[in-house]
């Protein structure tokens, strides 16, 4: 039959019942998409009406009764995308569109077309039919690498599906069954040419303010971030014990079947992406980020057979059903509570850890995630600080060489920006390496600094081991100094260094504000005095590349001035220092005599007042951040596109389930 309209005649010409007939057989997936590929030019043209007929009658079964032919019409309208599309990547979109459906008549037949997955999502089709219209929709978005150039998304933007994606994120057993592959959907309709045009999904997810839509949506990325966290706990306390686990970074070689797979974190990305523009497009989102529930152990296999079942890379499932059918939860006063952020920051710690990735496309990827962490933490700063709102929150740290791998089994209820900080002064010590990830310091140093901005602008005092992150940053500066020559090759290290010495500043300018107690002050102090030896070199550093002629002149300059204060402190307290061991005769000061020292000459110490130490640069994704997601996009789409045609859900099943109903 697929030969007959293949052919030039219309092939219900001696057989009316040709169509009726067509959508009654199980499709044959692999032969239609092979015959569309292998059509040249002009035979294109021949059988152009066919090939349009048969798009039509696709849609029209849609609406039929018989709900086998609506499983056959939805898969051979995924053939119908995926094998034009292949046939012609080099074609306009207008040429795409007039092979498939006629361009005089595409218009009404997209209508329709979306009319009916519509009513099918909505209506109360069985979940195996609502799931292969999310995959042919799914399917017809990822078509084209570049999903801004698929031009049939007009008619999807046109006649849109927002509505039914909702509904299906606000109903408890619908998020279950649907929920992954929707948010997924609604992330990639978003970022259709959402910087050339008017987005209708872009417009209406920002003014979305339904709670149980929210509260759905945060759902289904708690729970496939959850999953990955599980994961990666089991294969943690598989590998425990043994030698070589602690050797090895965990997350680059560790959910795999075999040596020669590598860790699929492109689905994980599609989450974080749906996760971002949540965070990013709709202010009632930030709410949802924090709300608590109690802290759930997923049972490691599903009670009820998730509708698809291949075998998929970690984080590509969705995650168990018994999970997400279940938000009403017993309330155990001894069970800790989590949120969405607090699982996120474990997952943000755990994709932290892959330092080691390897040079091709694994590196790359894996700082695109934690790049989409870094900006999903931007927003989030008031709710962080709230005091009502303490959370333990337990943080995987790599194994290092100079510290015993942590088990913290009573770490203190928090606010949650102590978590963040945690993860950021984690971030700094685990990074210094050749391939210095640049970007992605900056963010972190720039998340610290907002950070930072907000207490000081509300005046909050938070009970925090600064010296942690005092001793994390300098010993950066140390690294970019001994590293200067390799680094400078590839990077402006003088931004970086700005940026942290101006973290210093603000404390020292401002640590009055948001410092718990005075003593804070003088540990500050202490520190600067301590290492004053690295400030020492990095203002030589910066001086002798000031004082040179060259392209990093100016940039040096800035630091020259920025180190003014820093510089004050030790010129004044290393004297005293000295002079208070002479004369007691002391050849190692302890920690408390160099502190009574700082206490006893805070007053005759000067310091210059530097402006704009609390101004921060607000976050603008566009035009700064634009290559970097058409680029993730692309990553996005090309993944799903593959998980789509593994996954379409398999023909046997699919038949005999309704072959029982008919």
């Amino acid at each position: 039959m697929y030969d007959e309209i293949f052919a030039k005649e219309d092939p219900s010409k001696n057989n009316p019942r040709f169509w009726d007939e067509l959508f009654l057989m199980k499709v044959n997936l692999e032969y239609l998409e092979s015959k569309l590929e292998s059509v040249d030019g002009e035979e294109v043209q021949r059988i152009q009406d066919n090939i349009n007929s048969l798009f039509h009658h696709c849609v029209q079964a849609l609406g039929e009764e018989h709900q086998i032919k609506v499983v056959n019409a939805l898969q051979t309208l995924c053939a119908l995308f995926r094998g034009v599309h292949q046939k012609n990547k080099s074609a306009s979109g207008f040429d795409i569109i007039n092979m498939l459906m006629g361009f005089d008549k595409a218009e009404q037949r997209m209508k329709d077309l979306m009319e009916r997955l519509d009513s099918l999502l909505c209506g109360d089709s069985s979940e195996s039919l609502k799931s292969l219209c999310l995959k042919l929709l799914l399917c017809l978005v990822t078509v084209t690498d570049n999903i801004s150039q698929n031009t049939i998304l007009e008619y999807v933007m046109i006649n849109s599906i927002f509505e039914a994606i909702l509904q299906i994120l606000s109903d408890v057993s619908s998020r279950g069954q649907h929920g992954y592959d929707a948010v997924v959907l609604l992330a990639l309709l978003v970022n259709y040419r959402k910087y050339e045009s008017v987005n209708p999904y872009i417009v209406k997810l920002s003014i979305v303010d339904d709670e149980p839509t929210l509260d759905g949506m945060g759902m289904v990325v708690h729970q496939a971030l959850t999953e990955y966290n599980r994961q990666y706990k089991d294969k943690e306390e598989e590998n425990q014990g043994g030698f070589f686990s602690t050797l090895t970074t965990m997350v680059g070689n560790m959910f795999i079947a075999d040596a020669d797979e590598k860790l699929s974190v492109q689905t994980n990305e599609a989450i974080l992406l749906a996760l971002y523009e949540a965070v990013h497009l709709n202010r009632n989102f930030i709410t949802v980020l924090a709300q608590s529930h109690p802290e759930i152990e997923i049972a490691a296999s599903p009670t009820t057979p998730t509708p698809t079942t291949p075998t998929t890379p970690l984080g590509t499932t969705p995650p168990s059903l018994d999970m997400m059918n279940n938000p009403e939860l017993p309330l155990d006063p001894n069970l800790q509570t989590s949120n969405l952020l607090i699982t996120f920051l474990k997952y943000a710690s755990i994709v932290m850890q892959d330092t080691k990735g390897k040079p091709h496309q694994g590196a790359r990827l894996n700082s695109n995630v934690i790049k989409m962490c870094a900006l999903i933490l931007t927003y989030a700063d008031a709710f962080l600080h709230d005091d009502n709102m303490n959370f333990r929150v337990n943080l995987h740290k790599m194994p290092m060489r100079h510290r015993k791998k942590a088990v913290d089994k009573n770490i203190p209820s928090r606010p949650l920006v102590c978590a963040v900080l945690d993860l950021m002064v984690e971030f700094i010590v685990t990074h210094m390496m050749k391939d210095f990830p640049m970007d992605l310091y900056l963010r972190c140093v720039q998340i610290i600094h907002k950070l930072l901005c907000y207490q000081k602008k509300c005046r909050i005092r938070l009970h925090y081991t600064w010296r942690e992150l005092w001793s994390a940053l300098i010993n950066l500066l140390k690294f970019l100094l001994s590293n200067e020559t390799s680094l400078l090759a590839k990077h402006n290290i003088f931004h970086l260094s700005l940026l942290v010495v101006n973290l210093f500043n603000m404390f020292i300018t401002y640590g009055d504000t948001f410092l718990p107690t005075s003593n804070s002050y003088d540990e500050l102090y202490y520190e600067i005095v301590r290492m004053h030896q690295v400030f020492d070199n990095l203002y030589c550093m910066v001086l002798r590349v000031s004082t040179n002629t060259g392209q990093w002149k100016e940039a040096a300059s800035k630091v020259t001035h920025a180190l003014i204060n820093v510089r004050a402190i030790i010129n004044h307290f290393n004297p005293k220092i000295e002079s208070y061991a002479a004369v007691n005769h002391i050849s190692q000061l302890s920690e408390e005599q160099v502190l009574e020292v700082v206490r006893s000459n805070y007053d005759t110490l000067t310091l210059k007042l530097q402006d704009g130490l609390d101004q921060f640069e607000r976050y603008a994704e566009q035009p700064k951040e634009a290559a970097f997601f058409k680029e993730l996009v692309r990553s996005i789409s090309l993944n799903v596109r593959k998980n789509v045609s593994l996954n379409t859900l398999s023909q046997d099943v699919l038949l005999k389930e309704f072959s029982t109903i008919s």
